[in-house]
């Protein structure tokens, strides 16, 4: 056979040719896992990042969805944040002398396991009855869930002639500090600037007992005094100073014996007058 003829042969019978089959979209889309598409509806096609991509709207042309009652604006949110500290006082009792019998037991087990946490042994002689003791101890100090600011208050608030300055200085505060429950103590002075109406002394101090008996950081516990006493005679002003000794920096942590941590808080014209205010810091110092 001659070249030619190889060529020839060659060029009419070509090897078939090995076309790539590409599938067709339909297919593709059965192909698609049921739950990539479900992802893909709700926004979350490949992970959190792409769903925090998508646009509140979604797809084009789809309606964005409605505002739950859970969601808020900033400033919804600021607002109710602010009607919570406000009413504060006015708030229901969370526990009861019946939660306090009810949960003892309980209580006592828990301490029953940090004492062999500690690696102590509770059937020892000295720590027998050790449970149930700091069980009732936490609940004595920690007293002032089981009583209403405005119980103390309904029946102690008088119609006096009277607009001048009012102060309670020195009051023992005990509480607990809510991050290592180890105790801050320390004094409470109080002011306010009465606008018709006073409130009966000792309960000035009764206020600073139930706020205090209870699980608190510093800060908090002197802006709920002078709310309360705000909310409960509508003062012309209040001005609230605590200085407290935090057991968790003394005992553990930096160690610092001789620290002191000073808050107030000043509303009204104890906020807006210097004259004021330097009155009263002024007094409590005497």
């Amino acid at each position: 056979m001659s070249p030619d003829a190889c060529v020839r042969t060659r060029s009419e019978n070509p090897s078939p040719k090995l076309t790539p089959q590409v599938p067709s979209l339909c297919a593709m889309e059965r192909a698609l896992p049921t739950q990539q598409k479900d992802a893909e509806a709700t926004g979350e096609l490949n992970g959190l990042f792409d769903a925090m991509m998508r646009k509140p709207g979604g797809r084009p042309g789809q309606a964005p969805p409605a505002q739950t009652p859970a969601e808020s604006t900033p400033q919804q949110t600021s607002s109710s944040s602010s009607c919570s500290v406000t009413e504060s006082w006015r708030e229901v009792r969370t526990r009861s002398v019946e939660d306090n019998e009810m949960s003892l037991p309980s209580l006592a087990t828990a301490y029953t396991s940090i004492l062999r946490g500690l690696g102590e042994d509770p059937q020892r002689q000295g720590l027998l009855k050790t449970p149930r003791r700091a069980a009732t101890a936490m609940q004595f100090f920690t007293k002032g869930y089981q009583e209403k600011i405005i119980d103390v208050m309904n029946d102690a608030i008088f119609d006096e002639d009277h607009d001048e300055m009012v102060i309670v200085k020195d009051i023992d505060m005990f509480s607990m500090c809510e991050h290592h429950l180890v105790p801050i103590f320390g004094r409470v002075h109080i002011g306010y600037l009465p606008d018709k109406r006073v409130l009966g002394l000792s309960k000035l101090a009764r206020i600073v007992e139930i706020y205090s008996r209870r699980l608190q950081v510093q800060e908090r516990l002197t802006k709920q005094i002078a709310v309360a006493i705000t909310e409960a005679l509508k003062p012309a002003g209040v001005g609230v100073v605590i200085e407290a000794t935090h057991m968790c920096m003394v005992m553990r942590g930096v160690q610092k014996m001789n620290s002191k941590t000073v808050t107030s808080t000043m509303l009204g014209v104890f906020r807006e007058d210097p004259k004021t205010r330097d009155e009263f810091l002024t007094l409590i110092r005497g």
